[in-house]
């Protein structure tokens, strides 16, 4: 049996670790990185199913003395877990390509510059610059497994040995405890086995063995109840119960549909069904996907056309690996097909954020990170089909030797050109000042009412991994209709500010005390506007302004606050919240103060430092002023130029509080100071220089 190239796949990781570390983030970013940087260094538990082995490798690696922020230390753990699949990704095509292409040298190239289309394809390259998922995690135990695997099978018959797929298993059940997409190797590895010895799935005690390390693998899931027991700061699901355990691994919190279900209609008799076109569109938008990946920098007709090329050469490895060996062609179009096309139905997901469908709800942002590991192992098929167009230049030539051919190669640079832009995250840190401004806004051991994901998970970041604003309390709006939630809220205490002193309450003084018979229900009907006293403020809560005719529990905990502790507690609701605490009748008690708004326990009256400005209602300019020119950093880096704009659309919106922030200062100090009104306007304009949102004509 050759000796693999092992030196020649350590260069091309190191190739690719290069090229992640020069567009490394240098700290937290939007989406679930932070909530995952959280989770890695408080070793709590993250969104359901938790990925307890991500946590844990990612604590220990957090631990190592790499002299850099904490969040940079864990994005580096992304970058080096898929610069090691690059490698494995080499050594995987260079074994196949061994029956198509004989010299060393050329067969080495061929595979180097298949792993190196795979490493540098938008998404591989994106997701390996930031830990916003544990994905690269997964693609790094699919590219091994499938690796032991093919030496499995390489050794002589007489002399194979069981002990690799016992390793094989227990990879296998490990990396189902970071996340599901590991297992996804499991039909290529069976294909292979199917095609080598068949008879060795027939063993008793080999699969009593697999079985017994399956269940040690799996274990690391008893991380989740031990810990949940313990209370980290981040503990999603307080899963120290059998029944919150159950919940958090099966990911009851997301409600993921059937496969059978149209997931834009709620389940149930009354769900049409998933239908044909609407299967038809789920594909189309991994097509999507797949146009993205090879010069995402470029126009939307390049992105194709090289989208399509790209496909041309997959399919031309596609065709020479199954003439050359049926065995490994057979494992690897198992595997593609698993991780795209399977994954693509048993998803099931809404339409995609950027298709052009109307009519129904959308996904809520782009999810081709789910089809990362399919992007990854294509490039093998690519490298395979650069040689084929190699050595078929070859053989119409055979006075001319493989130097002739080598410019083929040079294609696999493309995708490195053409997504150097848009893949790099390198000096973005807007994420990181978001959370610190946000919590830097409001006073000691006050509550910051946010909604969801992107004004939420950097602010955990922020108090939990640096230390900042931890007398703060975040309520999420998104899981405050879960009691575990609400209940975690009341037991949390702040941590000291320096000055003031402790409060001695909790922010309900009825709800969330003792146990289950405390928590507020599910839902309250409200078929017509009605008004009363909430504490010391009277409301009018109107269900035709809330879009629905009922209040939902998040609505019903946040007037239970508002009843108990407003004026005794300082309450906010972040910029984020847009028309929600309006909705709730709270419009005329609330003061915008940069990119929180003040709940104030008496209606606002304009006073010398507090403002109405047209259509911000009032406005604490002076504390606006202060905040946006003297404390706040995030607006400048809001607005630092970037090539491309502001690449994940979907997250776009995290830019539009200093948006409106800086609007609102330049109107409220057009008159008074002019010089500081037009420093707002012109940081308005950078920033929205890099949204897709522009404002009308004539809006200076």
């Amino acid at each position: 049996m050759t000796k693999p190239p092992y030196s020649i796949a350590g260069a091309v990781s190191l190739a690719a670790l290069i090229l992640y570390v020069l567009t490394l983030a240098p700290t937290t970013q939007f989406w679930d990185a932070s909530e995952y940087i959280t989770a890695a260094h408080s070793l709590g538990i993250p969104h359901p199913p938790a990925n307890p082995f991500f946590v844990i490798v990612a604590h220990v690696w957090g631990l190592l003395p790499l002299g850099a922020e904490y969040a940079r230390r864990i994005n580096l753990l992304a970058a080096v877990t898929s610069a090691a699949s690059a490698g494995l990704w080499f050594l995987i095509g260079e074994r196949w390509l061994r029956t198509i292409v004989v010299p060393d040298r050329w067969r080495r190239l061929a595979a180097a510059a298949g792993a190196w289309v795979g490493a540098t394809m938008f998404t591989v390259w994106n997701q390996s610059v930031v830990n916003e998922k544990v994905y690269t995690l997964s693609v790094l135990s699919i590219a091994l497994v499938l690796w032991l695997t093919l030496r499995w099978a390489d050794q002589p018959a007489e002399t194979r040995r069981d002990h690799l797929l016992l390793v094989i298993v227990y990879l296998l059940a490990l990396s189902a405890t970071n996340q599901l997409m590991g297992l996804l190797v499991a039909p290529a590895v069976l294909a292979y086995i199917l095609m080598t010895d068949p008879g060795t799935l027939l063993r008793p005690k080999l699969l009593a063995a697999a079985a017994l390390v399956a269940v040690v693998g799996l274990s690391v899931n008893l991380y989740i109840p031990i810990r949940a027991a313990l209370d980290p700061y981040l503990n999603q699901g307080d899963a120290w119960t059998w029944t919150n355990l159950r919940d958090v691994l099966n990911r009851e919190q997301f409600g993921k549909p059937s496969v059978f279900d149209n997931p834009m209609y709620p389940p149930g008799a009354e769900n049409p069904g998933r239908s044909v076109v609407l299967i038809g569109q789920q594909f189309l938008n991994y097509w999507q996907y797949v146009t993205w990946q090879f010069g995402r920098d470029w126009p939307g007709t390049v992105q194709r056309v090289l989208a399509v090329f790209f496909l041309g050469l997959g399919l031309v490895g596609v065709r020479r690996h199954w003439l050359a060996d049926r065995r490994s062609a057979l494992a690897m179009t198992a595997l593609v097909v698993t991780l795209s096309a399977a994954l693509v139905f048993y998803l099931n997901f809404k339409w995609g954020y950027s298709q052009p469908y109307t009519g129904l709800e959308h996904e809520v942002r782009e999810r081709d990170y789910f089809f990362v590991a399919s992007f990854a192992a294509w490039g093998v098929w690519v490298g395979m089909g650069l040689a084929a167009i190699a050595q078929a230049l070859v053989a119409r030539a055979p006075q001319r030797s493989w130097r002739f051919a080598a410019p083929v190669f040079l294609i696999a640079l493309i995708p490195l050109f053409g997504n150097r832009l848009t893949a790099s995250r390198s000096g973005e840190t807007v994420a990181r000042d978001y959370a610190r401004d946000v919590l830097n806004s409001v006073d000691p051991y006050a509550l910051i009412i946010t909604t969801g994901d992107n004004d939420t998970f950097p602010l955990w970041h922020a108090q939990e991994v640096e230390g900042v604003r931890r007398d703060v309390n975040v309520m999420v709006l998104s899981l405050a209709r879960t009691n575990w939630y609400l209940d975690q809220l009341q037991r949390r205490r702040p941590v000291p500010f320096a000055g003031a002193p402790l409060p001695t309450t909790t922010w309900m003084s009825r709800y969330y005390l003792n146990g289950p018979a405390d928590s507020l229900p599910t839902y309250i009907l409200l078929d017509r506007a009605a008004t009363g006293a909430i504490g010391p403020i009277q409301v009018t809560i109107d269900p035709r302004a809330l879009g629905r005719p009922y209040l939902d529990r998040s609505d019903l905990a946040v007037l239970q606050i508002i009843k108990d502790q407003l004026g005794r507690r300082p309450i906010y609701f972040s910029s984020s919240t847009a028309g929600i605490p309006d909705a709730l009748g709270l419009g005329p008690y609330l003061v915008n103060e940069g990119l929180v708004r003040r709940l104030m326990p008496a209606l606002v009256t304009a006073s010398e430092t507090i403002r109405p400005v047209e259509g911000r209602g009032f406005v604490n300019v002076a504390r606006l002023r202060t905040l946006a020119f003297d404390v706040y950093r995030g607006g400048e880096a809001a607005a630092r130029p970037r090539p491309r704009g502001w690449v994940d659309l979907p997250s776009q919106n995290s830019l539009f509080g200093y948006v409106l922030m800086y609007d609102t200062l330049a109107a409220a100090l057009r008159e008074r100071e002019p010089a500081l009104a037009t420093r707002a306007t012109l940081l308005r304009d950078a920033i929205l220089a890099n949204t897709s949102y522009r404002l009308p004509r004539g809006d200076d």
